[in-house]
């Protein structure tokens, strides 16, 4: 039959259109029943069923949903087809776009020799030339996969991680979140470091750098899945944000901590509105800090009389006494720096983590910062040492005087040491309220009476009561109201004034953010 008379004899494309339709079906079997009802088992959902749970209903636009490893008959028809195991395509989040890339454990357990090099390098490719958001849904190993490989290929090859410019340019451009499902190894956890937001799945995830199988092999520990890289190991660390209790609970939390968020460093924050009015003045804060400074308060507290209702969301959970998150004031996305008295006053190598992620987070997507600053100053002591914490105290301080975005910062009780001092860049222009608890200085005088006045001491006929005589003295000097009276902190307001005090600053903020639009003065790191 001519050409002329094939076309004739079929007047459209139905044929066609029906082996898209057939691939797509096949496609859609991704490991077989087998595997993925060994997901189900495990208590995993596959990756089709995570990105139906994390974006809007019926909101997936899967990109290269035909792709795969494909077998044809003798005369050329398609035989069948393997799913690859990378999923990736968009989804809107409350309606705005976000790209999604998604791990198929369920074919060769996420291994990259059952992948297609190319699916993993365009979803990167795609966020960063359409400024979009990035979620990653992570799980296996995502790397050069299996050693069978070499026999497979018949030759070796020098590493390079696919897509990784992309990758690490991301960082500086679009939201990335990186998240854990299950087992997370290799370039897969290389990728989850490679985020804004690492949050995983207690019970179900973890992360390492190489699976017990290759560590038992290289270092002779005989270890689970669990314990070497589940939340025990983890969970305070730095290396993940968030531990949650389901992959639905992580999902909500994407979404909510994305809602904080511009698409990309060449927008603004998105402001939500708000129906809590922006004079209330919560009683709570009136007695909040106690009058005995050995004493702690509930930060809660604090965040919920100061902030937008139900706007608190926490970011790490590592940083200790460094209690990091983000909020709203008058529907205002902030980044927010506080301390959790009770997991301590200072500040750790961990909690300098926390703080100099939240900043850079801040920075690099035009959040204004507001510090409730409590702040006894840098660890000390040999664990502290052991630690290198004045390294990580130090950095969190050059973030501090890096940032660009509008500060402000309400001192609610101590302000102390190097740590104190750096919490916020004491030398540049920042809006600033304290509290009448409010208590500061180079050190503690309670820590610092004897060492002072050591001679005097030493020399006294009754040292206790010379000794009270100095703290009582002191005492009346250590107001924060004599320290207002020389302007030495801005004003001392009534802690109940705060929320309102706040509401009217972000708004001359956010007059000032459209400036900051565009790429951080310098790249993003992890």
């Amino acid at each position: 039959m001519s050409t002329r008379q094939s076309d004739h004899a079929q007047s459209d494309w139905s044929d066609e259109v029906e082996q898209i339709a057939e691939r797509r079906r096949q496609v859609q079997h991704m490991g077989g029943e087998a595997k993925l009802a060994r997901q189900r088992d495990a208590g995993r959902l596959n990756v089709r069923e995570r990105i139906g749970a994390l974006g809007d209903p019926d909101s997936f636009d899967e990109i290269g949903g035909i792709s795969g490893f494909s077998e044809y008959e003798a005369d050329g028809k398609l035989k069948a087809l393997r799913s690859s195991n990378f999923v990736l395509g968009t989804v809107r989040i409350e309606g705005r776009k976000v790209v999604v890339a998604g791990d198929d454990f369920t074919v060769r357990g996420g291994a990259a020799d059952a992948g297609i090099r190319g699916k993993q390098i365009h979803a990167e490719m795609l966020a960063n030339s359409l400024q979009l958001p990035i979620v990653r849904l992570i799980e296996g190993t995502g790397g050069g996969g299996s050693v069978r490989t070499l026999e497979v290929d018949g030759a070796t090859y020098v590493p390079a991680n696919p897509g990784w410019d992309y990758v690490v340019d991301n960082l500086s451009v679009v939201p990335v979140v990186a998240y854990g499902g299950g087992p997370v190894a290799g370039l897969g956890a290389g990728r989850t470091a490679m985020s804004h937001l690492a949050i995983f799945v207690k019970g179900l995830a973890q992360l390492f750098v190489a699976g017990p199988p290759v560590v038992a092999h290289a270092t002779g520990e005989q270890l689970s899945k669990d314990e070497l890289g589940g939340p025990q190991v983890h969970g305070r660390n730095g290396a993940i944000e968030r531990w949650v209790g389901s992959e639905q609970e992580a999902f909500d939390e994407i979404r909510r901590f994305l809602s904080y968020l511009p698409s990309s460093v060449f927008g603004t924050p998105p402001v939500a509105d708000n129906d809590d009015p922006t004079d209330r003045r919560d009683e709570a804060l009136l007695s909040l800090i106690p009058h005995n400074r050995r004493k702690v308060y509930r930060v809660q507290t604090l965040l919920d009389g100061v902030f937008d209702s139900g706007s608190v969301f926490q970011y790490a959970e590592y940083g200790g006494s460094v209690w990091t998150g983000l909020a709203r004031l008058d529907g205002h996305p902030v980044g927010v720096i506080a301390t959790d008295p009770y997991k301590g006053a200072a500040v750790t190598e961990t909690g300098a983590q926390a703080m100099t992620r939240l900043i850079d987070l801040c920075t690099t997507f035009h959040l204004p910062l507001v510090s409730l600053t409590d702040q006894a100053g840098l660890a000390i002591g040999l664990a502290a040492e052991r630690t290198g914490a004045i390294r990580d105290g130090a950095r969190a301080i050059t973030a501090a005087y890096q940032a660009t975005v509008p500060v402000a910062e309400v001192i609610v009780r101590r302000v102390f040491g190097v740590g104190g001092a750096g919490q916020v860049n004491r030398h540049g222009h920042y809006r600033q309220w304290a509290w009448p608890s409010g208590d500061w200085g180079s050190l503690p005088v309670e820590g610092g009476i004897e060492a002072a006045y050591r001679a005097d001491l030493e020399a006294a006929d009754d040292p206790d009561a010379l000794l009270a005589e100095i703290h009582e003295r002191l005492e009346a000097i250590r107001t924060p109201l004599r320290t207002a009276e020389r302007f030495g902190v801005d004003d001392v307001i009534d802690p109940r004034e705060t929320r309102a005090r706040l509401c009217d600053w972000v708004r001359d903020a956010y007059q000032v953010v459209p400036q900051l639009v565009g790429r951080p003065s310098f790249g993003a790191r992890p």
